[in-house]
């Protein structure tokens, strides 16, 4: 099998071949038919996050990253060999990977919440080798959902910017009657935007800094849009809103966008946090309290909620986000087109 490996931080992947594993136990081998590219990979790639306020950035190797590894958490492929106590799958099936895996033992993940494991990580392409590959193994079939049908290459992103973006949604749904203000209309924006108005929502104000972004955003039917970088960036959104604003989500997560997100809100709002572009918590403290301000982490999201997504997709006939597909062997081009600003939706890498 080949695969595309970190082997130094910021330097190119390195394309690896090797033995292609056959599945013990409870294991599944797949062939990948797609592997989305995420911000996330960048952080992995550059190793590590930047925390603001004059800290140390977070290292990934602090996190338990070791190199080489094979990124690659947003994935589909076909089910071509299994081992022998495996149940419920078999080969030929097109399933989507999920991939955010925690120590499967403890009562966290015994309650369906392994996204959330406080004993070991075991997110696959982050701790273990994920999809930037041809082939790819997954200890267990509970990680592997029927796609019945949904574009491989289309679908793939479902497994992070998809349920991440659902899982930020249902933490302000008591407020989607109104306008849901999102920072960042990358991927992950164009995703959130499509599943808001799935799920009932009003719709949302977007604002991000770039032109074309923004533009895209329009195109899929945001209320409004805001360039974050404008001296009016805050009363332009509530401008925009005709309301008091109620729920923000920050898909960006940088110093900025806190400050925009946490000051556009009415008494009594919510900001979820989601982007890990990094800096240091810009909010005035006593602020939180007088405004009874809610910020909430969220962080991708659980098996259960990635199956909802799934059938939402299904009964909504959820359009997919754009996508660029690249070729597997050119996925150093992918990363630093991510890196620049210059795709809008998702690279997926192919085979």
């Amino acid at each position: 099998m080949k695969s595309f490996k970190v082997t130094e931080f910021n330097g190119p992947l390195t394309e690896v071949d090797m033995t292609t594993p056959q599945p013990t136990g409870s294991q599944v081998l797949l062939k990948v038919k797609a592997a989305g590219v995420c911000h996330s990979d960048l952080h992995i790639w550059e190793g590590g996050y930047e925390l603001g306020h004059g800290r140390k950035p977070l290292s990934l190797k602090d996190r338990g990253v070791t190199l080489p590894l094979t990124m690659g958490h947003e994935t589909v492929g076909e089910v071509v060999a299994v081992g022998p106590d495996v149940k419920g799958v078999s080969v030929g099936d097109v399933r989507l990977v999920y991939p955010w895996l925690g120590c499967g033992k403890c009562e966290t993940c015994l309650a369906g919440d392994e996204n959330m494991c406080i004993v070991k990580t075991n997110s696959i392409g982050i701790f273990c080798d994920g999809g930037y590959a041809d082939h790819i193994t997954v200890p267990h079939p509970r990680y592997l959902l029927d796609l019945r049908g949904l574009d491989p290459v289309t679908a793939a992103p479902y497994a992070c910017s998809g349920v991440t973006t659902y899982s930020a949604i249902k933490k302000v749904e008591a407020f989607i009657d109104r306008p849901i203000v999102i920072f960042g209309a990358g991927g992950l924006g164009l995703m959130a935007l499509t599943l808001l108005k799935a799920m009932g929502g009003k719709g949302a104000i977007m604002v991000d800094i770039d032109a074309t972004k923004r533009a895209a955003a329009e195109k899929a039917g945001a209320l409004a849009t805001v360039d974050g970088g404008a001296a009016d960036a805050l009363q332009q959104i509530m401008t925009k809103a005709g309301g008091p604003i109620r729920g923000a989500i920050d898909l960006v997560g940088n110093s900025a966008t806190a400050q925009l997100g946490f000051d556009c809100l009415a008494k009594g709002g919510k900001l979820v946090m989601v982007g890990l572009f990094g800096g240091g918590a810009p909010w005035a403290l006593p602020l939180i309290p007088m405004k009874a301000i809610t910020i909430q982490g969220s962080y991708v999201g659980s098996l259960h909620e990635t199956q909802e997504l799934i059938d939402l997709v299904r009964e909504k006939n959820i359009a997919p986000i754009p996508v660029t597909k690249v070729p597997l062997t050119k996925v150093d081009d992918a990363l630093n087109d991510l890196k620049k600003g210059k795709l809008v939706g998702r690279a997926v890498l192919v085979p």
